[in-house]
């Protein structure tokens, strides 16, 4: 089939699309209105008119709203993760209800996809920074947790709290997901709990006072202090291959790690039987993340190598911190030192924790002071995320660094949002709801004769889709449903090459949900994959059962079937010139089928596929 395309047909292909509606009224509400927070709609309209009087201000009129074709496919990928159909589209389109945009908000969260939709959202973020690689091979099951959480609206602090203190096989309790992704490290834990759930970036304190933020080096180890207990050990017994997360709340003195059996070590890690460990050889060992620092203290004869009679010569505070059962903050100046043995506390309010409590108890404790009412960063953290997912940018950037020495770009709002999350008990849908109800989530998107230079929210940014989204508009163009089982996890071992197309298709697209925006670009495997992959090919066969051939079949006129192909892949009508050049293309073709394949290759490669407009 020819890929080879007139050159201005391929550029208005790849050109973002624009459709201009009538200006929204800009009616005021009292800025010293009480607001009901149980009412989405109040709440949604006070957000607008703050926003719209900085706008004002700035003397910069706010983009009109989009049409019905585009608040749709936007609001659909939202809340759900996959496009409208075009009978979806058509039936938006012809209803004449002033509420059916809030009618289709409701209908989209309380559907399967919603719950399927976020629970990838949410593994991404907690996944995308894993120290441990074997935590890929389970998180589906962490996924699969999630989905049923979103699935019954639990509450975001009970999710939260449940992944904090969880226990037990990471195959069979997926709230594990958070502790199994760092193997319970101790430093690893309080840096992501604190990053994801607070969106306060603390990880610099772990060596260093904070360079830019109020932060002390202590405050890191006083909060890594509630996780020193936490041990995820491999269960190798009946062939399981499988993980524990359980508590240790007395110390042992012969544990079967590696870092205190030498013997085994060497058995493992020495690969080519020299009687010595290479930085190489212990890499992927609990060792290889220590290997210089033990270097430093044991490398006697100064070989950048380790034999066993040296590792068994370690001070035994360098290799026994798997076995304490309380956090010591390390002495920069001696790292072979015991260094300094720190007490839990919270660093949001200095809250320190009572003595002589278990792990399960401490780590409660913590769940209570991270998901508590009074801790202000619990709430703005996420609906600060949620705003920069469904608008492009949040209050504060990078969505992952608040506190109190950053400034919101709309503090009245973000307050405004955080305070309706905590009157309604934190329910997630609350937000969802009230955000896609407001002008500046349905307002088109920006044009290209505005400048960076335009105040915040004067319109809608152009986002790229999530890998499973992309996924998802694939499938649905075969006229299939996409999966809600949670997708499988990467695997490990012999078995890592059998993943499923799914997987793959994460491994090629997915990105950190964490990373703004304007970071993230396309790269050549993923055109490469989009423009010669096989399955592609299929996908835009006019022949057999596939879509586009039904659609030639039941669309003799070619302005019929452009308009049915649109709809199909870009959820939205072309325009005149779009057509104009489609009928002119296929005529220069002078072949039907061939001619068809080619425009519907061309939409599926577009920069327009794979962005929410």
């Amino acid at each position: 089939m020819s890929r080879i395309m007139p050159y201005l047909f391929i550029v208005i292909l790849l050109t973002s699309h624009f459709v201009f509606a009538e200006k929204p009224s800009t009616t005021k509400v009292s800025a010293k209105l009480i607001l009901d927070y149980k009412n989405p709609d109040i709440v949604a309209r006070q957000i607008d008119l703050l926003l719209n009087e900085n706008l004002e201000a700035a003397k910069v009129p706010p983009i009109p709203l989009a049409n019905d074709e585009d608040f749709l496919r936007r609001v659909s990928f939202d809340i759900a993760g996959v496009p409208p159909t075009p009978s979806q589209i058509t039936k938006f389109a012809l209803n004449p209800s002033s509420h059916k945009k809030e009618a289709m908000i409701d209908d989209l969260l309380s559907s399967d996809e919603y719950a399927v939709n976020w629970s990838k959202y949410w593994r991404d973020v907690i996944h995308s920074r894993a120290t441990s690689m074997r935590s890929r091979a389970f998180q589906g099951v962490h996924e699969q947790w999630l989905q049923d959480q979103f699935a019954k609206n639990a509450p975001w602090d009970q999710i939260v709290t449940e992944m904090l203190t969880a226990n037990g096989d990471v195959r069979e309790n997926g709230a594990t997901g958070l502790l199994m992704a760092h193997e319970g490290e101790t430093e690893e834990l309080a840096a992501e709990t604190s990053r994801i759930f607070m969106g306060i970036q603390i990880q610099c304190a772990n060596c260093h006072d904070h360079p830019s933020d109020v932060w002390k080096r202590e405050q890191f180890h006083q909060l890594a202090a509630f996780f020193p207990r936490v041990r995820v050990n491999q269960d190798l017994s009946d062939n399981k291959r499988t993980f524990n997360v359980v508590s240790l709340d007395v110390a042992r003195r012969n544990p079967s790690e590696f870092l205190n059996n030498p013997d085994r070590l060497f058995a493992f890690a020495d690969r080519n039987r020299d009687g010595k460990l290479s930085k190489q050889e212990v890499d992927k060992t609990p060792l290889g993340q220590f290997f210089d620092r033990v270097l430093t203290v044991a490398d006697t004869d100064k070989d950048s190598m380790l034999t066993i009679e040296e590792f068994k010569a370690i001070p035994e505070p360098m290799n026994a911190n798997r076995n304490r059962i309380e956090h010591y903050m390390s002495d920069l100046n001696d790292p072979t030192s015991e260094g300094t043995k720190i007490s839990p506390e919270f660093f949001v309010g200095k809250i320190k924790a009572p003595e002589g409590l278990k792990d399960i108890e401490r780590r409660e404790l913590l769940a209570d002071y991270v998901t508590s009412k009074d801790n202000e960063w619990f709430a703005k953290a996420y609906v600060n995320r949620i705003w920069s997912v469904l608008l492009g940018a949040g209050f504060y950037m990078p969505i992952d660094d608040l506190g109190p020495s950053r400034t919101a770009s709309h503090p009245e709002v973000i307050e405004i949002l955080a305070q309706g999350f905590k009157e309604n008990n934190y329910d997630m849908k609350w937000v969802l709801k009230t955000i896609t109800r407001t002008q500046a989530y349905q307002r088109q998107i920006r044009p290209e004769d505005i400048t960076g230079a335009t105040p915040a929210f004067a319109a809608q940014s152009p986002i790229r889709l999530r890998a499973d989204q992309i996924y998802n508009s694939l499938i649905m163009i075969t006229g299939n449903k996409p999966t809600t089982q949670a997708s499988t996890g990467m695997g490990y071992g012999p078995m890592a090459a059998l993943r499923n197309p799914q997987t793959q298709f994460a491994d090629l697209f997915g990105f950190d949900p964490s990373t703004p925006y304007s970071d993230i670009t396309g790269d050549i495997p993923q055109s490469l994959f989009m423009m010669n992959s096989e399955q592609v090919e299929k996908l835009v066969s006019a022949e057999g059962r596939a879509p586009l051939a039904r659609i030639l079949q039941e669309n003799q006129d070619n302005t019929a079937a452009l308009s049915e192909l649109y709809l199909l892949v870009l959820q939205r009508q072309p325009t005149k010139e779009e057509v104009q050049l489609g009928i002119k293309y296929s005529r220069n073709v002078n072949n039907r089928s061939e001619a068809f394949e080619d425009l519907m290759w061309s939409l599926i490669n577009s920069s327009e596929f794979i962005t929410k407009r």
